[in-house]
This record gives C-alpha cells, sequence and structure tokens, in this order.
C-alpha cells in the first residue's frame, strides 16, 4: 500500500521535460555565478572544503606575505619540483628486492631473531639518557625500536678472546658508528651505517657475523659443500682483500686465546685461479668476502648456493651501485630463498642510493654520524694551485711534509706510470697501482706499501675505496678528482681511528668549477683553510639553504655546491649513456 502510494506521488509531481543544455553552457554559467560571490564568502570558503582549486587558495595566501619571502618560497618549490621531475626522469632504479621476492609477494615484517639481548643495565636506559649520549656523540639515527647505544666491549658481551684481539689492533673502545651500530647488528636488526671514513665502519658487520658463524657452528658444524653462513659483497678485489685479512685475523685470535672453532673464509675475487677458491667450497665455509663479478659467475655455476646464508653485508654499497654493479646485486639477492640480514655500509650515500636500498630491508634503521658524504674532521685539507706543467716538480716538495709512507692519487694510468717512473728516477722508493695492471701486481703492491718496504703509492681511485692504511700521515691528490665523493673517498685514507692527518690537493685550470664550488664548501663545513683561488669563485643561484641556514645537498651526489639540476656527475653519467647508446647504434646498422 505504501509503495502503490508513492510510486503515484512521484507520477503526480513529475515535471515537464526541460531543454537539453550544453556541458560547457552549464559550466559558465557556473563560473559567473561563483564569480559574483563577495570577498566575504571566499574568506569563508577557504580551507579543505573550499570552492577554489588549491592552486587558488596557494596564490591567494602568498599574496598575503612580504614580497621577499614570496620570492624565497618561489625559488625554492621551484627548484624542488624541477629536481622531482629529473629524478622521476632517470632511470627508474628498481626495488632491491630478489625476483622471487616480488614475484610471490613475499613481505618480511620482523627482522631476524638472534640469541644476542643487550645487558639488563642497558635496556633500562631511559630515552633522555639514550638521545643525550647521541647527541654528545654526533649520532643521528632513524628507525622504529632503534637499540639503545652501548660504550664499551664489555657490555657488549664480546668474548675476552675478541676483545684482545681488539686491544692488539689499537682498539680500547668503540667508535661513535660501532657505539650505536654493534648492538643493531647483533640483534638481528637491517642497518644502513653512514660515517666518515676511517671510523671504523667494516667491524661493525664483520665482529657481528663472526660471532654468528661460531655459534652455528657450534650448535651444528658446517659439513663439506655447505656454506655460507654470512657473505660479505664489495665493489674491489683490494677491499674485499683487506676484509678477508681482518676477517682471518679475529677468528684466529678467538680460536688460539678462546679455544673457539677456527672459521673457515673464502676470498671470491677476478684475478685468482678459480680452482683455488673453489677448494674452499668442497670443506665447507662459513664467510665468503666477494666481489659482484666472481660471486654471480659461481652462483649461476651452481658451485655453491645461499640456502645457509642469514647475513648479507655490503661495504662502500653506494660505490658499487654508482660503478655499475645494481644489476649484479640484485641478481645477487635472487639465489636467497630465505630471509636475511642486510646491511649497508659507506661514506657517502646519496638519496638516490638510500632509497633504492630501502626497498630491501625489514625496519631498517639508518644510523649517520655526521652528514652523509662529508670529510674526516681528523683530515687537515689543503688546496694549492700548481700549474699543469709544473705538478711533477712540486710533488717532491710536496713529498717532504711528512714523514713516508704517503700516498698520491691520479685520474689516470699514465699518470700512475709517469710519476712512479719519475720518483724512481730521484730515488724516492714508490710503486704504482692502477686496472691495468694484473692481480698479482696489484697485490704485492699493497702488501709492501702496507709492510713499509716502499714509501710512496701512486694509484687511480682503484686504492680510494674503504682501504686502510693506518701508517698514512698524508694523501696527496695529483688531481682533483671528477666528483665530490671520489675526494671525500681519497682523503679518508689517513686520518684514521682519531689519528690526524694532511691532504694536499692540486688545482689549476683544468680543474672543473662546479667540482671546485664543491670544494670550497667541503672545507668551508670542515672550517678549514679556504685560499683565495677558491674565495673568488661564486655560488651558482640555484644553491638552497635550509631553515637552519645550512647548504642543501645535491640529491645525486651529495655536493654542497650545485643542485641536481647541474650535478657534473648526473652529466658525466648521461654523457657516457649516450656514447654506449651510439656505439650500439652503429654497431647494429653493421650487423
Amino acid at each position: 500500500m505504501i509503495n502503490s502510494d508513492h510510486q503515484k506521488t512521484e507520477v503526480e509531481s513529475e515535471p515537464e521535460q526541460e531543454e537539453y543544455v550544453p556541458i560547457r553552457k552549464r559550466l559558465e554559467e557556473q563560473y559567473e555565478n561563483e564569480n559574483k560571490m563577495n570577498e566575504e564568502d571566499e574568506e569563508i570558503l577557504l580551507g579543505p572544503k573550499a570552492t577554489k582549486t588549491l592552486l587558488e587558495q596557494k596564490i591567494e595566501l602568498m599574496n598575503q606575505q612580504p614580497l621577499v619571502e614570496q620570492n624565497q618560497i618561489s625559488k625554492q618549490e621551484k627548484l624542488k619540483l624541477e629536481e622531482e621531475e629529473l629524478l622521476q626522469q632517470l632511470d627508474p632504479l628498481k626495488p632491491l628486492l630478489a625476483v622471487s621476492e616480488r614475484s610471490s609477494g613475499v613481505i618480511y615484517k620482523d627482522p631476524i631473531k638472534t640469541g644476542w639481548e643487550a645487558p639488563y643495565r642497558v635496556q633500562k636506559m631511559s630515552q633522555e639518557e639514550s638521545n643525550e649520549l647521541r647527541k654528545k656523540l654526533h649520532i643521528i639515527v632513524h628507525g622504529d625500536d632503534v637499540c639503545n647505544p652501548i660504550k664499551s666491549f664489555k657490555l657488549l658481551r664480546f668474548p675476552r678472546s675478541l676483545v684482545k684481539g681488539l686491544v692488539e689492533r689499537g682498539i680500547r673502545k668503540p667508535s661513535p658508528i660501532q657505539i650505536q651500530g654493534f648492538p643493531l647488528v647483533l640483534s638481528g636488526r637491517d642497518m644502513i651505517g653512514i660515517a666518515f671514513t676511517g671510523s671504523g665502519k667494516t667491524l661493525v658487520f664483520i665482529l657481528p657475523i663472526i660471532l654468528f658463524c661460531i655459534d652455528e657452528e657450534l650448535k651444528m658444524p658446517i659439513g663439506a659443500g655447505e656454506g655460507p653462513i654470512g657473505l660479505v659483497v664489495c665493489p674491489s678485489r683490494e677491499l674485499a682483500g683487506q676484509i678477508y685479512d681482518e676477517i682471518n685475523f679475529y677468528s684466529a685470535q678467538m680460536h688460539k686465546h678462546g679455544g673457539y672453532p677456527l672459521l673457515r673464509t673464502m676470498l671470491c675475487i677476478g684475478g685468482i685461479d678459480k680452482r683455488e677458491q673453489l677448494d674452499g667450497i668442497k670443506r665447507g665455509v662459513h664467510i665468503i668476502v666477494a666481489t659482484p663479478g666472481r660471486l654471480l659467475d659461481f652462483l649461476d655455476r651452481k658451485k655453491f648456493d645461499l640456502e645457509l646464508c642469514r647475513h648479507l653485508a655490503f661495504d662502500e654499497a653506494d660505490r658499487m651501485i654508482d660503478t655499475g654493479f645494481e644489476e649484479d646485486v640484485r641478481s645477487i639477492l635472487d639465489f636467497f630463498r630465505h630471509q636475511r640480514q642486510t646491511l649497508l655500509f659507506s661514506a657517502t650515500m646519496p638519496k638516490k642510493i638510500l632509497n633504492f636500498a630501502m626497498s630491501a630491508l625489514v625496519k631498517p634503521v639508518i644510523v649517520n654520524v655526521g652528514r652523509a658524504g662529508a670529510a674526516n674532521m681528523d683530515v687537515i685539507q689543503e688546496v694549492e694551485y700548481v700549474k699543469q706543467e709544473s705538478k711533477l716538480i712540486y710533488l717532491l716538495e710536496c713529498l717532504q711534509k711528512t714523514p713516508p709512507p704517503v700516498i698520491v692519487f691520479c685520474e689516470n694510468r699514465n699518470d700512475v706510470d709517469e710519476i712512479n717512473e719519475y720518483l724512481l728516477i730521484k730515488g724516492v722508493s714508490s710503486v704504482g697501482i692502477h686496472s691495468g695492471k694484473n692481480q698479482k701486481e696489484r697485490n704485492e703492491a699493497i702488501r709492501t706499501f702496507k709492510d713499509m718496504k716502499v714509501d710512496v703509492l701512486i694509484a687511480t681511485d682503484i686504492a680510494g675505496k674503504g682501504l686502510d692504511f693506518r701508517q698514512v700521515q698524508h694523501v696527496i691528490n695529483y688531481d682533483m678528482p671528477e666528483d665530490i665523493e671520489s675526494y671525500v673517498h681519497r682523503i679518508g685514507r689517513t686520518g684514521r681511528c682519531g689519528k690526524t692527518g694532511i691532504a694536499t690537493t692540486f688545482i689549476n685550470q683544468n680543474s672543473s668549477e662546479s667540482i671546485l664550488i664543491d670544494l670550497k664548501h667541503l672545507l668551508m663545513e670542515a672550517k678549514q683553510r679556504i685560499p683565495p683561488v677558491l674565495q673568488s669563485l661564486s655560488d651558482p643561484e640555484d644553491v638552497v639553504r635550509d631553515k637552519n641556514g645550512e647548504l642543501v645537498e645535491c640529491a645525486f651526489c651529495s655536493g654542497l655546491g650545485h643542485r641536481i639540476t647541474n650535478c657534473p656527475k648526473l652529466e658525466e653519467m648521461n654523457y657516457k649513456k649516450m656514447q654506449q647508446s651510439s656505439i650500439q647504434g652503429r654497431s647494429n646498422e653493421w650487423l
């Protein structure tokens, strides 16, 4: 009855059919009606429910601000939009996940569990106490449920035999990156560690991995053909060899003085006979230290697998991605079949690489000691203008600044060989190293220099990534590098473990002005003396400062003197890509 009445009412009240009005005409009428609104109504309608667009509201608010502030905001926002657009136009870095994980939709929500726990007194530290200690040591952390920092090896519950090995190396207390890093890694957390060169980042991952492997060996020994439990990947053969030696040293110390099982470690790098490396796999291996190329070769050929591997560390992670190992890193991850602890460490970590790496980590914690990409404050940086034809002669004078050993960095192989020959003629004991030499020659050069059998090492950037030369007091940049990141890594070969070092850099008209501006601001940040030739350089218009007046770094290379819109490193990368595309195009035409 009710339904029929309702239908009857609708029929009776049905209006006559109106004439059709085009949409465009209706919009014009609506627009005219809105223009007739008075100013008071417009003010009321500002906000989330306003009829105006967000752009119109933003213009309305900006008109109420002083002219100078308007220009500043518009400049910063314009640059920010340009940078975001440029980053989107770059070849996007795919998520750093294994293909199997992406295809099956596997998402790990919790970090792996380990048997380590912090002492009760550390667990009971208040948040205020932890923050005060971090502030004192200039430690910045980002992440959820961050472990409290621990400032002694005793509270970290390191075995006495391991502490004895640390003391033998001259390490009596943890450095800032270790104070926060050790508790995180030992508790199983994924971590990105960023700290200046020579701060002890390598120990943050190798010591926990050693302890994890010994713990697993005590529970169930590794059999023939099994392993590894821990995997360390780094960009250069020399760095891999150094880490391999450090792991063997601390493992031997724990075996000799503590009676723990002696770990079997394998060095997996190019330039060495594969049969020698595979002999270790036959007996079973606990830790593998590798470069990406040789590691992938063995994994593809099924010489070993990562079935038991639970701990993965990337040293100099950003340099690995920048030097073209991105796809190799992703391919390595695809060989994992279970969740692992992932650790990334470097002195420089641009936002582009940081965002890329975050995709592979579970509840990651970022530990930053100082600004990412900042120079080591224990290094005295001296910049001198030297004409190209006077470099060799002036190099002899610079070598007199400090006692040997000294490292001289060059941009190309020819300069390395030329300088080495010149110094030998002048009676200076020296040795050269570059990628053109075979691995045996490179290893011999590093060994003789570390044993202080020669006074000077002349090298390209292959010796500038993570290598530890504790006795070096002086680094000379014979050529200013092509990007500021390489400069930071080079000068970090001195001033290590709290010691003071000197870095002398030659510049002249051949040096890029953009790099020199970056260098100028890096010196200013480190409160170093700025030579007149750098002071005369004016900053480009697009340099931006934050609310605290600090320079905003480039999102691509962490340089302070430019933005990503005119980043020299990005320009160089694009130029190389164009060359490769051109060569490939000509090859296709020929085929």
